[in-house]
């Protein structure tokens, strides 16, 4: 997990969390993304650099229809809303975010 500021952009804090998730833990294979994160340069890039696949996942448009994995990541960003910390965006330092969501984490784990 990386908290960066609003300055960087999605695909450039795409780049930091996989290289990051990469050093952690080097048997990924696949990445997931929403459409946020979707063209072709971000696909190539993880494609060209570490020879993994970045799967985009969109989400349908019209009708509600739950979309296999994305509930996943609601699910967890709901549980952080229980916690008064991360309710509201309190921290000036983003490493001050990061560590409040780690905390979160370890507590729900």
């Amino acid at each position: 997990m990386i908290v960066h500021s609003a300055a960087t952009s999605d695909r450039a804090g795409a780049k930091l969390l996989i290289t990051k998730a990469l050093d952690i833990c080097p048997t990924l294979k696949l990445f997931w993304a929403d459409g946020g994160y979707s063209g072709k340069p971000l696909y190539d890039w993880v494609k060209s650099t570490f020879q993994r696949v970045l799967e985009i996942i969109k989400r349908p448009t019209g009708e509600f229809k739950i979309v296999q994995w994305r509930w996943i990541v609601e699910r967890t960003f709901g549980w952080f809303n229980r916690y008064r910390r991360l309710s509201k965006d309190y921290e000036i330092k983003p490493e001050n975010s990061e560590t409040w969501i780690k905390l979160a984490m370890i507590n729900i784990m």
